[in-house]
């Protein structure tokens, strides 16, 4: 398969209607080899514009979805980003052309492993991967200027909110999976404020169900 090709008819016919024009994020989905972030048997598959499973629960972002996301979030050059679930890099190795570090969170194990391997083979050396609850954030190293969630959510925790530097911007899809809103989050003192900025579903990100209460 041609895949330079595939990389540019991504762009061009998934990313640019969709109203993204930030010519930094535009070049880091061009030249990112997508396929090597995803499982050898889906590499055929690996530009089409939907959710790809990369196995253990987890899927790779649709590729607009993430690039309207991140457009949404304004990365700057000398941010501080933290990516929620890593999965297998693909997400975070984007946010390291737009952001000066970023510490991608991951739970999975098998996932972690995968993801370092796939970094460091294309030299991207601005991720720092770190395990734990993708919940709970990661609180040592925050504040961040930049959170972007790693898949569909019911709600934003507000501990995740609370790591927010000043001016922080937090993106999510927040809704059920099949159907959500991309959602714009900013901190500006002790006040944190959301917007809904597009509709997009994409596959849920395990571990942010809500809980369930019962009462007698």
């Amino acid at each position: 398969m041609d895949f330079i090709s595939a990389r540019h008819n991504m762009v061009e016919s998934q990313i640019r209607p969709n109203r993204v024009t930030d010519t930094v994020l535009m070049e880091a989905l061009a030249v990112l080899p997508r396929e090597k972030f995803v499982p050898q048997a889906m590499q055929g598959v690996a530009y089409v514009d939907e959710a790809i499973d990369i196995g253990e629960g987890r899927y790779l972002m649709e590729a607009w979805v993430l690039a309207r996301l991140l457009e949404a979030a304004e990365v700057q050059p000398n941010d501080v980003a933290l990516l929620i679930g890593c999965g297998s890099g693909y997400e975070a190795a984007v946010m390291s052309y737009l952001a000066g570090t970023v510490v991608a969170l991951e739970t999975n194990k098998t996932l972690l492993k995968h993801a370092n391997l796939t970094l460091s083979e294309l030299s991207i050396d601005t991720v720092a991967i770190v395990e734990g609850d993708l919940a709970n954030g990661y609180v040592c190293q925050a504040p961040y200027d930049v959170v972007l969630i790693n898949g569909a959510v019911p709600e934003i925790p507000e501990c995740l909110s609370n790591q927010l530097d000043e001016g922080g911007r937090m993106v999510a899809i927040v809704g059920n999976g099949a159907y959500g809103k991309g959602t714009l989050v900013t901190s500006h003192g002790d006040i944190v404020t959301s917007r809904e900025i597009f509709d997009a579903g994409t596959p849920t990100l395990p571990g942010f169900e809500k809980k369930s209460f019962f009462s007698f």
